[in-house]
């Protein structure tokens, strides 16, 4: 469970932040997944971009939606082609 409030926090954190994970022409691999699971349990937040040929498999809102499932994360935001995932560390 996120609050809004921290939503917020997260979405102004992340505005200056450079994309740690490029989702290319392949679309969303196991590689992609394994790669977004380890800076989730490094940082808790991972900022996704989505080149244009990464869309081919589906709109950047489904393809946020599958890899926050994928993930077992929370969607903070997605942004033209930047997606913004949080999971809290157990």
């Amino acid at each position: 469970m996120i609050y809004p409030k921290q939503r917020l926090r997260l979405k102004r954190e992340m505005t200056e932040e450079k994309p740690t994970v490029w989702i290319g022409k392949n679309g969303i691999t196991q590689g992609i997944i394994d790669d977004v699971s380890r800076k989730l349990e490094e940082d808790q937040i991972v900022k996704i971009r989505i080149l244009r040929s990464g869309l081919k498999s589906g709109s950047c809102e489904e393809l946020a939606e599958e890899m926050s499932k994928l993930t077992e994360s929370t969607l903070i935001e997605t942004r033209g082609h930047t997606i913004i995932l949080f999971k809290k560390r157990k």
